[in-house]
């Protein structure tokens, strides 16, 4: 039996963090590069519970690189340029690779789903943007792929992202029901996260599969002020049916989405959420899916924001077992804490 206090983080953009200068083999106060105080490493990591996550290959279509907000690294291409897409997400795709042949992590079997907690970070690969697969065809070129998600927030080749206008936005492409008709061959875990409603909807209509929202919070307890804005949160029907189909959705805790007063973009206010803030997003999940299975962490640590956006009190993944200690306080079962702790997401993956 795996200690309620051994976490599986479903969202940990490990690779993005490297790309953009951090040393992820040094301690949190030593590790450089950007979005500084930093909150993960892969050091930081060994020395918490976190003994599991989906470690994502994360890539970013540009439709304006001139844009003044515009993130520039290696990670980054001119939005609908295949080919730079395919190249950015294979140097990280090879980096997990590369990460896992030093023992540094061990990545997670697609074919056995086997978790281990004892020994390297456990890893899965979730792309973030279907992007850098180059066409349908194309899709062997990532073995070891145990979720996908369609696009980031500006949009891809294969689905419209929560950046899209929430009243002009092409929904799931063609090319996009092509792919996900690949992934359910492949039994590749869909991730809602990051999708317009318009192709989120779209998907859920294409496939009866089972789904997650890897790192998404409830519309219900912080909207984000507009239609488009709020398409980054998930709606309650979204919700309910994710819970239909036995999947999950990943706590996300950038301040913003767990409280939208808190948003450090725009105008940058400086205020952290609290824990409880956090959980209630938990709760609300569990409340609408009617039982306790289908909510889990999905962090997003440092996922283009530093540790001062994070809930008061968690600055480091020491410090994630907070929140299950949240759960205890409104008399979750040690059974149901285990479970959002590690077994929520555990179960998906064997389960798909």
């Amino acid at each position: 039996m795996i200690a309620p206090t051994t976490l599986f983080d479903g969202h940990l953009d490990l690779a993005y963090l490297t790309e953009i200068g951090r040393d992820m083999h040094a301690d949190l106060d030593d590790c450089r590069g950007r979005l500084q105080p930093a909150a993960v490493t892969l050091a930081s990591l060994a020395a918490s519970p976190v003994r599991a996550c989906l470690g994502t290959i994360f890539t970013e279509a540009l439709p304006d690189a001139g844009a003044p907000n515009a993130e520039t690294g290696p990670f980054a291409y001119p939005a609908g340029d295949a080919l730079a897409a395919r190249a950015a997400g294979l140097r990280q795709y090879k980096l997990y690779q590369a990460w896992h042949e030093a023992g540094v992590i061990q990545l997670i079997d697609p074919a056995e789903r086997t978790i281990r907690a004892d020994g390297p970070l456990a890893v899965g690969l979730l792309m973030e943007s279907a992007d850098p697969i180059e066409t349908p065809d194309h899709i062997d070129e990532f073995t070891g792929l145990l979720a996908v998600g369609l696009t980031w927030g500006t949009g891809s080749r294969y689905a419209a992202g929560n950046m899209n206008p929430a009243n002009d936005n092409p929904g799931l492409t063609a090319l996009g029901r092509e792919l996900l008709d690949r992934f359910d061959e492949r039994h590749i875990l869909h991730d809602l996260s990051h999708l317009s409603d318009r192709a989120t909807d779209d998907v859920l209509g294409h496939t009866s599969a089972v789904v997650v929202a890897s790192h998404s919070n409830c519309r219900a307890v912080s909207s984000l002020g507009d239609a488009t804005r709020d398409q980054r949160q998930l709606a309650d029907e979204t919700i309910a049916e994710i819970g239909k189909r036995d999947g999950l959705v990943g706590l996300n805790l950038y301040a913003g989405f767990v409280d939208a007063d808190c948003s450090h973009w725009g105008n940058r206010s400086g205020q952290r959420p609290t824990i409880a803030q956090a959980i209630d997003h938990v709760e609300h999940v569990a409340s609408i899916m009617g039982h306790k299975r289908g909510v889990a962490l999905g962090s997003d640590l440092d996922g283009g924001f530093d540790a001062k956006c994070l809930p008061a009190g968690i600055d480091t993944p020491s410090d994630l077992t907070k929140l299950l200690d949240e759960l205890a306080k409104r008399n979750w079962s040690d059974e149901d804490i285990h479970a959002f702790a590690w077994g929520n997401w555990a179960r998906v993956l064997r389960l798909v």
